[in-house]
């Protein structure tokens, strides 16, 4: 399996995924600074990876301060916390992997700095560990969903370069794919950074899925012609009513489905979903710089000086939503009923 992020020694590893498909680069470091700018840079990317990621940031960031004290290693904490949450503002499972290793630290306040240090460790390896857990529950609960033969059609890279496992969305497919059924998959290559087009499209022909790379704007006309049978999508934040942010584009291919009337899946882990928001518009949207659409990959493709709209992300409102597929089962509409329900399992553990 890929490895998108791991720990090595006493720092990590990440495969590169600006590199990819052409080149298959990985980077070792030991600075929180590499990996802070791999984040907000999307050598890596992902909402499960980021989260995993920002775990093991935070060990990195502490990686001096085995013989502080107690205050200068909260005040370090802090430190690296405030530059790890600064790279992306969408995806929420940075900011709860954060909260959760902020956690570990206030009840580690009776521990000497470096078992303070060695139990953040422990807990970025565990929340590495729950997410591929994570990524084969989904995989198997979404599977349920998908036909013996099937053609799915999905947007922007939900798979191992996304999570610590298998993948969220993209697990659906390949776990319907090895339980022997007859999947083909049409993979939108989601502008404007072609997360589609250079991973998922790379992952699926790695798996020996057969794939079918079409252009954002293509998804209209293959469902017309009753060729896409479900569509499964990921999501970097959902709201408590099920509003769901997730790449770019990701509305398009919702409001397109509904007409088709082709379910519309999204797939994500309890960790992704933020009760604190009520609904879609309360999610930060980031915005990115306008060269990754005007001079995408090194090649003018607009006028100089022509403004730029560029968020990375939108929100499909729940509406769309067929059901979302969880670590915990498969939850549909009323989602601010549905939500609660799940929510208090992923607590529960159960």
């Amino acid at each position: 399996m890929i490895r998108s992020i791991e720990w090595i020694g006493s720092g990590v590893r990440f495969i590169d995924q600006t590199k990819l498909p052409t080149e298959e680069v990985y980077v070792e470091t030991h600075e929180l600074s590499v990996l802070a700018e791999a984040i907000a840079s999307l050598r890596i990317r992902g909402a499960p990876a980021l989260g995993i990621a920002a775990a093991y940031g935070i060990v990195l960031g502490l990686n001096n301060s085995v013989e502080v004290t107690g205050e200068k290693l909260r005040s370090d904490f802090e430190k690296a916390a405030s530059l790890i949450t600064s790279t992306r503002p969408t995806a929420i499972n940075l900011f709860w992997a954060v909260e959760r290793m902020r956690g570990v630290l206030h009840r580690s306040q009776q521990r000497s700095p470096r078992e303070t240090i060695e139990q953040l460790l422990l807990e970025a390896k565990t929340i590495h560990r729950e997410d591929e857990e994570m990524c084969a529950a989904i995989g198997r609960f979404g599977a349920e969903l998908v036909p013996q033969q099937a053609t799915i059609l999905t947007h922007c890279n939900t798979g191992a370069l996304a999570t610590g496992g298998e993948g969220t969305a993209q697990a659906i497919i390949t776990t319907a794919a090895a339980q022997g059924k007859n999947i083909s998959v049409f993979a939108d290559e989601t502008r404007p950074l072609l997360q589609g087009a250079r991973l998922t499209a790379w992952e699926l022909q790695k798996h020996g899925i057969n794939v079918t790379l079409i252009t954002d704007n293509t998804a209209a006309s293959v469902m017309k012609r009753k060729k896409v049978d479900l569509v499964v999508v990921g999501a970097d934040r959902i709201a408590a009513n099920g509003d769901t942010a997730n790449k770019i584009g990701t509305y398009n291919v919702a409001i397109i489905a509904k007409e088709h009337v082709i379910p519309f899946y999204v797939a994500a882990p309890t960790s992704t979903i933020d009760s604190s928001l009520k609904n879609g518009e309360m999610i930060p949207v980031e915005e990115r710089k306008a060269e990754e659409v005007t001079e995408g990959f090194g090649t003018r493709t607009a006028p100089y000086g022509v403004k730029v709209f560029n968020p990375a992300f939108d929100v499909t409102p729940n509406k769309y939503i067929t059901a979302i597929v969880t670590e915990h089962g498969v939850i549909r509409p009323p989602y601010d009923v549905s939500i609660v329900h799940v929510m208090k399992k992923a607590v529960q553990g159960v």
